[in-house]
């Protein structure tokens, strides 16, 4: 009788042990899942409550998408345009014909003065406006980053703006698959960079590190092999580049991404 009250026993504490092995890897679970999908309170990002929904039927996906997005040159007018010229084909896409021009002068600027002291250079932040000079580049200038983009574009599309900044590509694709093409911050080379490439600035906000192969294009499709993009800097649309080599210069920029979406 003692040895069948002590295998009730021993039961009974594997159990319990097991529910708290359970409960412990669904809270560790939804941890992780918290970290790798990080919300910025500054951008308008879709909310971790609603993620799992949005994104749950990969499946569905088009496994070739190519949209046919309106598409314009940075030059000659914005040798250092491509941002707000990404911009202009994305608002082109959703019926506001609202030119680069205009949206050059309404971005927001950080207008402080390229200075090198000491070996160090002081300058703007792109998180915070454009950098320098957009018109000419005898003149110290830079680029700009999404969050002043997505000001920008609440302006003209205040409950539609889709901030992806931080998400994965295969949430880029979700967008894109149902016909919403992505603004994006890459590189010139649409491949990671070497370190050898970035900078230190000092600025009001901090340190940042910069490359001056900065660039932005509009993600208009991808296959299994490519990503096609409508690049400020091509001759024509739907320019086609190797797709992992995008994807790890995306991310190297800061997986910075932006859409209007047209559900």
């Amino acid at each position: 009788m003692k040895k069948y009250k002590n295998n009730i026993y021993i039961s009974a504490t594997i159990s319990t042990i097991l529910l708290l092995v359970v409960i412990s890897s669904i809270l560790l679970f939804k941890f992780n899942r918290s970290i790798q999908s990080p919300v910025d309170d500054n951008h308008n990002s879709i909310s971790d409550t609603n993620y799992n929904d949005l994104y749950s039927d990969f499946r569905k996906y088009k496994k070739t998408v190519k949209l046919h997005v309106p598409f314009t040159r940075q030059y000659p007018e914005l040798p250092r345009g491509c941002e707000v010229t990404s911009l202009a084909m994305l608002f082109n896409y959703n019926k506001k014909n609202i030119s680069k021009i205009t949206l050059a002068s309404e971005i927001k600027k950080d207008t402080t003065k390229k200075i090198v002291k000491n070996g160090q250079i002081y300058f703007g932040n792109p998180n915070e406006g454009y950098v320098g000079n957009m018109y000419s580049l005898s003149h110290p200038g830079y680029g700009v980053y999404v969050k002043p983009i997505e000001t920008l574009t609440k302006k003209y599309f205040p409950n539609t703006t889709v901030n992806l900044t931080g998400k994965r590509f295969e949430d880029l694709k979700f967008f894109i698959s149902k016909g919403n093409p992505v603004w994006v911050i890459t590189n010139t080379t649409f491949k990671k960079l070497p370190t050898s490439e970035f900078e230190t600035w000092n600025t009001k906000q901090g340190k940042i590190n910069i490359t001056y192969k900065e660039h932005s294009v509009i993600v208009t499709g991808y296959d299994s092999n490519y990503v096609y993009i409508n690049d400020p800097l091509a001759e024509r649309p739907n320019k086609k580049v190797p797709k992992q080599n995008f994807i790890d210069a995306w991310v190297q920029m800061g997986s910075q991404a932006l859409t209007i979406s047209n559900d």
